[in-house]
């Protein structure tokens, strides 16, 4: 699997944005995007080819995934949560989680540091 971040274009503020059109999809990769990244939080977008997927790991703070298109398991704590668009999730902080993709999907992840 590939991870590759994708060029910071300018500032999104005081604009509409459709979410989807703002990452696109690279073959046998998964993209991501950071819209926000304060001390607070961050709020990045990821675009993830078919069949790629993140390996469980834990995180220190709450996090919620947001499926904008396409189809993914994520796994927490060996519970497995399958979303579709327009579906969303709580990944708790501190515990295992994982990501697979069903189809191509794309996602806003949005993490709580406080």
């Amino acid at each position: 699997m590939s991870n590759k971040k994708q060029e910071k274009p300018k500032q999104l503020t005081a604009e509409a944005s459709n979410l989807s059109d703002l990452i696109d999809y690279q073959e046998g990769s998964v993209v991501s995007r950071t819209i926000i990244d304060k001390k607070t939080g961050t709020v990045t977008l990821f675009a993830f080819d078919e069949d790629q997927c993140l390996s469980e790991h834990t995180a220190l703070y709450d996090a919620m995934v947001y499926v904008i298109e396409g189809e993914v398991d994520v796994t927490i704590s060996g519970k497995s949560v399958k979303l579709k668009k327009g579906e969303m999730t709580i990944m708790p902080a501190n515990q295992p989680h994982a990501l697979a993709a069903k189809t191509r999907f794309k996602m806003l992840l949005t993490m709580i540091k406080s």
